[in-house]
């Protein structure tokens, strides 16, 4: 199965979310999935959904039971399709206003300041942004490019004018460990796909490097070199949490709140809802209408007769 998801070109978290599925499938009946069916797995859905399990991850079960079936086993399963799927949900997004952004990031400091200000001033990705690399970063042209974001899809979005001297500062610093790692005999990073054989010398290059690179190095099981990660992005999350926490904000706010805030902020702003869904990389408009939900304006925005 993994090489089935491998050949896909399924994320790594992905692929680690459908096996465990599996493997907690053929637990839980003790039998291969061949001799399962529909009543089976039926028993397993109604286990996870009487102990507790969301609609989200009743639909990651079904997907990962149709990748099963259908790609790894080859078996004819008709049942697949009267699998009772979960109600799709459309909840609004968390937004924070302009003081509350502002008072959440007055109470961060380092590196994942710096990163939750280009969640909010860029539009990017929680995932995104950990992944950015020096290249992707244009300082003359004032744009960040954002490479295989969600559904293996580029964009460029836009680079703050007030994150440009505190970016540069900051890869200085990242250059000069960079630099450190090297006269080490470390230096180098991952790198996409078949680049690493294409081009041996571009891992241990500067434009390569993480901009956001973790603090311990690790050692690749396959080449056995030093390499840094880039940064956690539990590091980013749990100082966002605790800067919330501090500015006594009672929503629900996540780092992906200031995507949210983002997008929302753009719309007051006048701007159209066209070039905001191209700098959020929206495969459809109606993914960024739903902004238009939390808005002071449009049909939400109209003054009440009682007042």
């Amino acid at each position: 199965m993994r090489a089935e998801l491998r050949a896909r070109h399924y994320s790594p978290s992905t692929q680690k979310t459908y096996i465990a599925w599996v493997r907690r499938l053929i637990r839980f009946h003790k039998r291969h999935p061949r001799a399962l069916g529909a009543t089976e797995l039926e028993q397993f859905l109604d286990h996870l959904i009487v102990n507790g399990a969301s609609a989200s991850t009743h639909l990651q079960v079904i997907c990962a039971v149709r990748f099963l079936y259908i790609c790894v086993l080859g078996t004819p399963a008709p049942w697949l399709d009267s699998l009772v799927g979960p109600r799709k949900l459309r909840p609004l997004p968390v937004v924070l206003s302009k003081e509350e952004v502002r008072a959440v990031l007055n109470r961060m400091k380092g590196t994942p300041k710096l990163m939750a200000a280009l969640l909010y001033g860029s539009g990017l990705r929680l995932l995104e942004c950990a992944r950015l690399r020096v290249k992707d970063i244009d300082f003359s042209s004032a744009q960040i490019l954002v490479r295989l974001g969600k559904g293996r899809k580029d964009r460029r979005t836009l680079l703050p004018d007030n994150m440009r001297v505190p970016l540069a500062n900051h890869l200085t610093q990242v250059k000069a460990l960079h630099t450190a790692d090297l006269t080490n005999g470390a230096g180098s990073v991952a790198l996409p796909g078949a680049l690493a054989r294409k081009y041996p010398t571009a891992s241990k290059s500067w434009p390569w490097q993480w901009a956001f690179p973790a603090t311990r190095q690790y050692q690749d099981p396959d080449t056995r070199e030093l390499r840094r990660h880039h940064l956690h992005q539990t590091v980013l999350q749990r100082a966002f949490h605790a800067a919330v926490q501090e500015a006594r904000i009672d929503k629900p706010a996540s780092c992906h709140s200031l995507r949210h805030s983002f997008a929302t902020h753009l719309l007051e702003a006048g701007y159209d809802i066209r070039t905001i869904q191209e700098l959020l990389g929206h495969h459809d408009v109606s993914t960024t209408m739903i902004y238009t939900h939390v808005l002071n304006r449009g049909p939400f925005g109209v003054r009440s007769p009682l007042d």
